[in-house]
């Protein structure tokens, strides 16, 4: 018996949430994180949650009983090379969740692929490998979800990474331990 692996799904634009309701509702895991949204109007700043992974969302289930997955409203594709669904690492998923429990302000940003590995040493988000990248004279940890090639960055101070090996990433980079914090997350010192 195989055990149920993480997924990424492609759902209906603005159905994120609706097809999470209707997952859980069948029993099984999902994860669709979210950030804040600010939007300044004439007279008022509005406040908005919005998806982290826009028209994708994460559910845990044994891949040969993908058909209740597949048949659920909303539900355009289980994500990977063409045909074949690809689980998403255990490690990326736990990154997310420590990142959206942290209380720190993070956003989608552009997905980076090299750079130089560091890991954040203090504060919340201690434990994680991420890439570092300068914006706006703030530095940022880009986290990657590989499998749909999309980002999330998370401002941190500088003082909390260390570097991590010869500075470059590998591609065939994994968790150090199925449970462990590290995930695929590639890091850049300077913009």
């Amino acid at each position: 018996m195989t055990e149920a692996l993480w997924y990424a799904l492609r759902v209906r634009s603005r159905s994120e949430w609706m097809v999470e309701a209707n997952l859980e509702h069948k029993g099984y895991e999902c994860f669709c994180p979210k950030y804040k949204l600010r939007r300044q109007w004439s007279n008022r700043i509005r406040t908005a949650d919005r998806p982290l992974f826009p028209g994708y969302l994460f559910c845990r289930f044994d891949i040969r009983t993908r058909l209740p997955i597949l048949t659920t409203p909303g539900v355009s594709l289980i994500v990977g090379p063409g045909k074949c669904p690809e689980p998403v690492p255990v490690g990326e998923i736990e990154a997310i969740r420590t990142l959206v429990k942290s209380g720190a302000s993070y956003e989608p940003c552009a997905y980076l692929t090299a750079g130089q590995l560091v890991e954040i040493q203090h504060g919340s988000l201690s434990g994680l490998v991420g890439l570092v990248t300068e914006v706006r004279n703030q530095f940022r940890l880009i986290m990657s979800v590989d499998l749909l090639m999309r980002s999330v960055s998370v401002e941190i101070d500088r003082t909390w990474v260390k570097p991590i090996g010869d500075g470059r990433r590998e591609p065939s980079l994994t968790p150090s331990s199925p449970g462990s914090l590290r995930s695929r997350i590639a890091v850049k010192l300077g913009a």
